[in-house]
């Protein structure tokens, strides 16, 4: 799968773990998950690759616990480090 089908998956993925997602032109500056006012957000920095925006994505999905529990190709899954019981 290319990188834009991951970023574009993980996006889908990251709003059904319940967070608002915001892509913004950042200048290489902090992007990728975060709390506000009790909203999860991810901010996503258009300055960047697509490789590094499904970075910025991975890592908010990394500390959301729910995350392991939605459905999600098998590369995203050994991107995310989640191991799938049988």
């Amino acid at each position: 799968m290319h990188t834009v089908d991951l970023l574009e998956e993980a996006i889908g993925l990251v709003e059904r773990a319940g967070y608002r997602v915001r892509q913004e032109w950042l200048d290489g500056g902090d992007g990728g998950g975060c709390e506000i006012r009790g909203q999860k957000w991810v901010f996503i920095d258009l300055a960047l690759g697509p490789a590094d925006q499904l970075e910025q994505v991975l890592e908010a999905l990394r500390h959301e616990p729910a995350a392991a529990t939605l459905p999600m190709s098998a590369e995203l899954t050994g991107l995310l480090g989640i191991r799938k019981s049988a």
